[in-house]
């Protein structure tokens, strides 16, 4: 399980640093790819094909769900970490999430998110009402 939030930077060839703390979790693989919100999602490989197997089983008649899977699918990298724990992130990712040079890493359960640290403050100071979405959960069970 990822948990906890991490500053850090990209250096000058599109390599980050994952956080230590996410290390041992994430292996020496992953996949990154877009995600909701102007991040990037990053998905251990196990959980990958997790998600992948259920995203295999959405109807390719739904147009909604062929839209989800191409975004979802078309900006997947597998990323290898080197012996100092940086991968390269593709340069069509870092425009995708406009990371410019800071970084914030997030752990959220099964997979970290990257935002570029304005984004991640815009996110954070939008006035989002959490009262309110906590009480729809308890319509999901929680």
């Amino acid at each position: 399980m990822f948990i906890g939030e991490y500053q850090h930077g990209l250096d000058s060839k599109n390599r980050i640093i994952i956080p230590s703390k996410f290390r041992d979790e994430i292996g020496d693989k992953f996949v990154i790819t877009k995600g909701l919100d102007g991040c990037l999602y990053v998905y251990t490989i196990n959980e990958w094909k997790v998600l992948e197997g259920k995203l295999k089983s959405l109807p390719l008649t739904n147009k909604d769900a062929r839209a989800f899977v191409r975004f979802f699918f078309s900006g997947a990298s597998e990323i290898e970490l080197d012996k100092q724990g940086r991968g390269l992130i593709p340069q069509n990712l870092i425009e995708y999430a406009g990371i410019e040079k800071e970084i914030v890493s997030i752990g959220v359960l099964t997979r970290i998110e990257i935002w570029s640290k304005a984004k991640w403050q815009e996110y954070n100071e939008s006035n989002i009402d959490f009262d309110s979405i906590a009480e729809k959960m308890s319509d999901l069970g929680i």
